[in-house]
Parts: C-alpha cells; sequence; structure tokens
C-alpha cells in the first residue's frame, strides 16, 4: 500500500536516504524544509522548522505516518540540545496526533550519562513513546554514505596514511541508503494491521561492531592508500576537544570537536545488536563497509572533494 510519510530532517544526510528510500518503495513524501528546496517528483517540501506549529500541522495534515529524522548532533550548550532533540520531538509528536511515529534517535541514548548529546537523545526517545499512536524508535550508530561530511574530513585525513581512533573501541557502522530503507520500512510495518510498536530497535551493517584497524583498512581500501590507524586515548581527546573550542572560539565558529562528542568518543564499546529489527522480517542490510567506503569515496571524488 502506498503511503503519504511526513519526515524531518529531509533535507539532510539520512533524510535524503530516507526519501530516496521512500519514493523507490511507491510512497509519496512530505518533507519539512527550512529553505526553498528545488522541485522534486513524489516530494512535497513544507516551509519551516520544528518549533513552527502551523507548519508542522500542514506537514502531517495528510500524512499516513511520520519519519522524525531532524535533530541536534553538536551544539554550543545544554540549550541547544534540549531545543533541538527534546522539544523538537514533543513539537513532533503533538503534530502527529496518533499517526504512526517513526523516531530516530541515536546508539548514544544507551550511555546517556557520557554526554549531553546522548542524555537529550534518550529524553527525545521517552517524549516520542509517550505519543498517541503506535511508535518505533531506530538508534543508528555511526552513519556514513555519500552525502555525508563527517566520513569526508576522515577520508582528507587519511590520505597523510594515519587517521586518529579511539583506543581499543568498538564501533557499528551502517550506510546512508540502508539506513533509510529501515525507516521507511519501519514506518510500514506501524502502518500494517500486524504492527509491533513501542520498541527501540538497533542497527548496523550485519556486523555488531568494527575495530578502529578494521575501519581503517577499509577507508584505505576507498583511497587507495595504506592507512593506520592511531590509538588515541581518552585524556587526549579531551585535550583536543579544549584546543578545537578555544580556536572555534577565536574565529567566531562552532568547533567539530567539543567535549560533549569528547565523551561518547571516548567510550569503548559502540557495538550494536540489530537481532530485534531483523526479527520483523521487514529489512536486511545490502552494503557492508568496505562496498559503503568505496562507494562513499567514489560520490565525493564525482563532487570533486576527494583526489
Amino acid at each position: 500500500m502506498a503511503l503519504m510519510l511526513a519526515i524531518t530532517g529531509g533535507t539532510g544526510f539520512v533524510g535524503g536516504h530516507t526519501i530516496h528510500a521512500a519514493l523507490a518503495r511507491g510512497h509519496k513524501v512530505l518533507a519539512l524544509a527550512r529553505k526553498p528546496q528545488p522541485p522534486r517528483e513524489g516530494v512535497g517540501w513544507v516551509p519551516g522548522h520544528l518549533a513552527d506549529e502551523a507548519a508542522l500541522d500542514l506537514l502531517t495534515a495528510r500524512a499516513d505516518a511520520v519519519i522524525h529524522i531532524a535533530g541536534v548532533t553538536n551544539a554550543p550548550d545544554r540549550a541547544g540540545f534540549e531545543q533541538g532533540n527534546i522539544l523538537g520531538t514533543a513539537y513532533v509528536r503533538r503534530a502527529a496526533q496518533g499517526r504512526p511515529l517513526v523516531h530516530v534517535s541515536s546508539l548514544s541514548a544507551r550511555e546517556p550519562q557520557l554526554s549531553t548529546y546522548g542524555w537529550s537523545k534518550l529524553m527525545g526517545e521517552q517524549i516520542a513513546r509517550g505519543a498517541a499512536g503506535p511508535v518505533a524508535t531506530l538508534r543508528p550508530p555511526a552513519v556514513y554514505g555519500p552525502g555525508d561530511r563527517e566520513f569526508l574530513e576522515l577520508m582528507r585525513t587519511a590520505r597523510s596514511g594515519f587517521i586518529p581512533m579511539p583506543r581499543g573501541s568498538l564501533t557499528s557502522m551502517v550506510y546512508g541508503a540502508d539506513l533509510g530503507e529501515a525507516l521507511v520500512a519501519l514506518a510500514e510495518e506501524l502502518s500494517g494491521p500486524a504492527r509491533s510498536e513501542g520498541q527501540i530497535y538497533e542497527i548496523n551493517d550485519g556486523n555488531h561492531g568494527y575495530t578502529p584497524a578494521q575501519v581503517a583498512d577499509a577507508i584505505g581500501a576507498a583511497i587507495g592508500r595504506r592507512v593506520r590507524a592511531v590509538p588515541v586515548s581518552a585524556a587526549t581527546l579531551r585535550l583536543a576537544a579544549m584546543g578545537d573550542t578555544a580556536w572555534a572560539k577565536l574565529k567566531g565558529t562552532q568547533p567539530r570537536l567539543t567535549r560533549d562528542r569528547a565523551g561518547y568518543m571516548a567510550h569503548p564499546d559502540w557495538s550494536s545488536n540489530s537481532a530485534a529489527l531483523l526479527a520483523l522480517n521487514i529489512w536486511q542490510p545490502r552494503t557492508g563497509l568496505m562496498a559503503g567506503m568505496a562507494e562513499t569515496a567514489r560520490s565525493y571524488r564525482a563532487q570533486g572533494l576527494l583526489p
């Protein structure tokens, strides 16, 4: 059955892959956008933002289900995370008005004591679960793929032959296109007669976790270089975050590595268990790390972003 899906965060990296997956599966999309967007077949752009009640009502009025992706991954203070990840979710929950709601959280919510970001995502989960209709929460791990900027910087750094990575860490990964397909599949599941609701799902690419050496090998193969992972301690991460924050303040910009980010990056175990999601029989990962990194590097080269 074709659905009308209301999507927040549709202009972002994960949102773009989700819209593509929705259209490929025969659905129509209504997507919230702060700035004017070029016309796209099957997509209706709704001007506005999460705190715009009228825009959210317009976004959801004709929707069969809502996929809430928009959120904040980096903020200068606690208030920024509260506004983007807690209040933003509350606004979407109100606008959903009993419609099926797929809420995108983060694996960081599993360890809320490590960062304000993780805490805010956990609070967002609790708000989403109070919705009037069926709800499913997905906790993605590290997400990469064409359109992502974080791994672009990592690949640029890797051209030196080295990439700094947290010491002794284990990290799950998921390809952006696969994540988009999973979100649409969950919206379909919640909209069906045999829906599984109220669950928190983890997701990965079929491997529960990669070592720094495995990530470095995949990036190296993608860029055609031998790359070595250089282990970085938690203390070094914190010092680097202090330096980046001070430098950004001098430039009047937002630091990329904040103390909050350093807090969860230093955690040794970001492995994930996708068994509950796979048990629904609605989704399977298509892209492993080697193939995904290769495709990501090709997309960067095609845009002139990587040699």
